[in-house]
């Protein structure tokens, strides 16, 4: 490791906030996010214990694909400011000790942005070849949008777009491409930036000729031939060096890119990345894209973490993350919605502890849920409308509705819920999109002033990872790979050992401690429940139905007989030395 990269770890220290501007917090009063309600929650997102803010992309856009279809690299998009506010947000950023990391896209641009209108006017165009041009496509699909191929009559050709027809993709073989893309990252690391997150950048090569995909492989066929494409390592080597000019890191986002090929990324000659984003353990209750919905799996889940995090020991860094925007919210997939402070608090317990640098989405900390909205016009995802329109056509309307439930990337895009007043304390005007109707109830306000909150067992998750060297650097060991209940890893760094165990039930489990801990005495470090003597001391059901006012039960009988089915429950996990449902405990050993 070279003295720069020595250096240059501080980003394994820390944790990050992601920021999706559009629904975080509007304060101009126009129903849109934007960088004016950013700088009015600085101390709240710092008050996280996080140390950096990861923005999605701020840039002017059309929005077809909402920011990721950039028409200028160089700018705010007006919705959310200017040039200046972002200034003033990163100089109280910094002075709160967050570093900020940008959005970096650069597979492709809006067709709106000005190389692409340039690129249409002809073949003697200066601009002609930024972009990927043929007089006949091939038969690669796109992963949004029908074909892969758009046709363009003022140019006369087709060009390539793997996402929306408005997302060209851009011709990274030509060295001027690469030089506008280090232009850009000199343009925001001049500025004052930390550092990238690199949106699909696997895919920014693409091997010669664009030979057809296979047929019977629908929306990814042509992907063998652009992902991990034949000059990736060579390109993306001219962005390092960038960035070796300051010090700020990079992040991939790698879409079906194996921990095999990641080690190409993340070490060796070819490091181009500091991190990259891993899909697999996403993929616990789906099959490639959560539009094709499977029940979830812990073992899957289990064993993609497991894979990740002792391949990459001692060789590379992990990323930690259950929640971004582009994908739906984790309590209504892998927790539940019923046990929602239980399982939102155990799931964070399930990764802050990993090694890696966690990711945490604006929402998450307090449990937000996927939205259930009654129509598909109402939804605004670019790919979840293709989805609804595409496949399954068979299937009942209602029928593929819920599949955009479980599957949109909207669930994720639904404005943060600060308290409950009206719009969810997000805006005094109407939103730009839909709150989901749960924000009375599930609001950062609520959560500040219960101590056994979502909110502040994050606190607690990021201030205990922070405090110890063994839950940052410790090696990792996993136990009861087979439980299909039960997730429980140890982290262990010289004489201090930590084991988490998280609850995947909802129901009592008996969870098996391993030996090498049986007869030792181990530290409660975090418990997501209450002390359990307490709970042992509730009233048993008989005597709690006695005591509930009549006018409970009369206003919501199916709420009241919910929450006694909880309380026995958890009465008989304590009575009988079992974990209640979603429960999640930290214990730190000391070794001789």
């Amino acid at each position: 490791m070279s003295n720069w990269e020595v250096e240059h770890d501080w980003y394994r220290r820390m944790a990050f906030y992601q920021i999706w501007v559009r629904s975080f917090a509007d304060g101009n009063g126009d129903g849109i996010g934007d960088l004016y309600g950013v700088y009015d929650k600085l101390e709240y997102v710092k008050s996280l214990g996080v140390d950096g803010i990861w923005f999605s992309p701020l840039y002017p856009s059309p929005n077809a694909d909402f920011g990721y279809d950039i028409s200028d690299y160089k700018d705010i998009h007006p919705e959310y400011g200017t040039l200046d506010q972002f200034k003033k947000v990163l100089d109280k950023a910094h002075k709160l000790g967050l570093k900020i990391i940008m959005d970096l896209v650069v597979n492709h641009t809006s067709d709106e942005h000005r190389w692409f209108q340039e690129s249409r006017k002809g073949k003697d165009n200066p601009y002609s070849d930024y972009y990927i041009w043929r007089d006949k496509p091939n038969n690669w699909d796109s992963l949004f949008e029908g074909k892969a191929w758009e046709y363009d009559e003022m140019r006369g050709q087709y060009y390539l777009h793997i996402f929306a027809k408005k997302q060209p993709d851009l011709n990274m073989d030509n060295p001027k491409v690469r030089e506008e893309v280090k232009s850009i990252m000199r343009f925001w690391l001049d500025m004052g930036v930390d550092g990238f997150r690199e949106d699909v950048i696997n895919f920014i090569s693409k091997k010669e000729g664009l030979p057809d995909g296979l047929p019977f492989l629908p929306a990814v066929n042509g992907m063998p031939y652009y992902k991990d494409g034949p000059h990736i390592h060579e390109y993306l080597a001219e962005f390092r060096r960038v960035c070796k000019e300051y010090d700020c890191f990079q992040i991939g986002e790698g879409p079906m890119t194996t921990v095999k090929t990641a080690l190409q990324y993340l070490t060796g000659e070819n490091k181009s990345l500091d991190m990259m984003i891993s899909f697999d353990h996403m993929m616990a209750d789906c099959i490639y894209t959560e539009y094709i919905h499977r029940p979830f799996s812990l073992r899957k889940f289990k064993k993609a973490l497991t894979k990740w995090q002792l391949t990459l020991a001692g060789k590379a860094w992990n990323s930690l993350y259950l929640e971004n925007h582009d994908h739906p919210r984790i309590i209504s997939r892998y927790g539940s919605e019923y046990y929602h402070r239980e399982s939102g608090t155990m799931l964070a317990a399930c990764y802050l502890f990993l090694q890696g640098t966690p990711f945490i989405y604006q929402g998450q900390e307090i449990g937000m849920t996927n939205i259930r909205l009654n129509s598909i016009d109402k939804y605004v995802d670019v790919s979840s409308k293709t989805n609804y329109h595409t496949y399954h056509l068979k299937d009942s309307k209602e029928r593929r509705l819920e599949r955009i439930h479980l599957s949109s990337r909207d669930s994720a895009r639904t404005p943060v819920q600060w308290d409950d007043s009206e719009n969810a304390g997000f805006s005094k005007a109407k939103p730009w999109f839909y709150v989901n109707p749960n924000y009375t109830k599930i609001n950062v306000k609520a959560q500040e002033k219960d101590e056994f909150s979502i909110l502040n067992f994050y606190r607690k998750c990021l201030a205990l990872r922070k405090s110890s060297l063994a839950l940052l650097y410790g090696e990792y060991k996993e136990y009861n790979a087979k439980d299909a209940n039960v997730y429980m890893y140890e982290r262990t760094l010289g004489k201090t050992t930590y084991l988490i165990i998280c609850s995947f039930s909802k129901l009592p489990v008996k969870v098996i401690i391993p030996d090498k801990f049986i007869g030792k005495r181990g530290q409660l470090m975090l418990c997501n429940y209450p002390d359990r003597k307490q709970m042992a001391k509730r009233p048993k059901i008989g005597t709690y139905l006695k005591n509930v006012s009549k006018n409970v039960l009369s206003d919501g009988p199916v709420e009241a007989s919910e929450e006694l089915v909880r309380q026995e429950l958890c009465t008989i996990a304590v009575q009988h030395g079992m974990y209640r449902p979603y429960e999640a405990r930290v214990y730190r050993f000391r070794n001789k």
